[in-house]
């Protein structure tokens, strides 16, 4: 008899998670890390936001109990996170949230949701978009298509061919979208192509299923939010999963939400019993530290501003950096127009090689890299690294 996992098929090895540990074993000391998507200072530092600093050390010295919350987590974190995301569209009675382990988590829930609603469901999926949204859908029996997003040779998004595929998309099939600050490319919808987008997504009853990781570190938290609100509103039915591991720096604290809308509210309190079934299943109870501490932050004037703020200076960062870049070569200029924390270099994956090996620089293998991952003083070398790989 076979042992129990010989039947299993070798896992291709997670190609980011590979760079993230050949980065580390490298000493170079020109070295960049520009593949592992963290918020970094100029120092390459990846802090403890000063707001959420303040905001455990209160959790510390208050909490009297380690017993469990229930499935729905931190209710006042949800309805934190809600008013920050849907604004005064929060307090509809169609739409709910609950706390999840991370973004990861919202995501697989909602997935799960999605199955068990409607089995047959495709879900639509922008090429190129985060690695890891195939996975989850896969790993939730459903089927993916997909629809053109960006084109990296003309740096720019292929808007007709989108709007071309998902006007084939069938009546109840979900639409994954990002809400800003796109990953890999940086390349988001402006307000006119939300619009087309919206009416499409309305008009053919397709379900917009959100994905929403960066609120605030694009042109502002309601700038950022404005394409998502403007889904949601215009249809009876949405799935949204949110992030707080970006704008929180809540990286290994994994403290996401997922937000349903239902046609009426008797559909949503039904989604809402599902969702807590699914939740049950995979995780049980979420972890309460990182949402309590979120939840802290909001509740308080002092500190949510001082949160603000310091979120603020952390997009200043980005964009300051993105000028710096965009400025050094005019194949490099488009970087200055995105937003968020990446974008693609105009480089084969050969090239990526040469710049890894080379020059100390990381980046994913599809050019991708973190706008911050590198220090102020070390922007020349990198543009003049890229243009050496990119001339030959």
């Amino acid at each position: 008899m076979s042992g129990l996992f010989s039947g299993l098929s070798p896992i291709q090895p997670d190609a980011l998670l590979q760079l993230m540990v050949m980065a580390r074993a490298d000493d170079r000391p020109q070295k960049i890390d520009a593949g592992v998507g963290v918020y970094k200072t100029s120092d390459g530092k990846t802090p403890v936001m000063s707001a959420v600093r303040k905001a455990e050390q209160r959790l510390h010295d208050a909490q009297d109990s380690k017993s469990y919350l229930g499935m729905r987590g931190d209710a006042g974190y949800a309805e934190e996170i809600g008013k920050l995301l849907f604004g005064k569209a929060w307090g509809d009675d169609r739409l709910v949230g609950l706390q999840t382990p991370g973004g990861c988590g919202a995501l697989a829930l909602g997935f799960a949701l999605v199955k068990a609603a409607r089995p047959g469901a495709k879900v639509w999926v922008g090429t190129p978009t985060w690695p890891n949204h195939e996975p989850l859908i896969k790993g939730a029996g459903l089927t993916i298509e997909t629809y053109p997003y960006y084109d990296k040779a003309s740096t720019s998004i292929q808007f007709d061919e989108m709007v071309a595929a998902l006007e084939r998309a069938e009546e109840g099939d979900v639409v994954l979208l990002h809400g800003c600050c796109h990953n890999p490319t940086g390349a988001d919808l402006d307000a006119g192509q939300w619009a087309k987008v919206r009416s499409i997504v309305a008009a053919r009853g397709l379900i917009p299923f959100v994905d929403i990781a960066y609120q605030g570190l694009g042109d502002g938290l309601e700038e950022d939010a404005a394409g998502a609100r403007s889904v949601v509103e215009a249809v009876d039915e949405a799935i949204v999963a949110q992030s707080c591991d970006k704008n929180f720096g809540m990286y290994r604290d994994r403290v996401g939400t997922l937000f349903v809308k239902g046609r009426d509210a008797d559909a949503t309190k039904l989604a809402l019993d599902w969702i807590m079934q699914l939740a049950r299943e995979l995780w049980s109870m979420p972890p309460d530290h990182g949402a309590a501490v979120v939840r802290m932050v909001l509740e308080d004037e002092a500190l949510r501003e001082e949160w603000r703020a310091e979120l603020d200076s952390m997009r200043d960062r980005i964009n300051s950096l993105r000028e710096k870049i965009a400025a050094c070569d005019p194949r490099l200029e488009y970087i200055g127009r995105q937003k968020g924390m990446f974008s693609m270099l105009p480089v084969s994956p050969a090239q990526v090689v040469r710049l890894r090996e080379e020059f100390a620089i990381y980046v994913a293998g599809s050019g991708r890299f973190n706008i911050c991952g590198m220090g102020d003083d070390q922007v020349a070398y990198f543009c003049n690294s890229v243009k050496a790989v990119i001339d030959g």
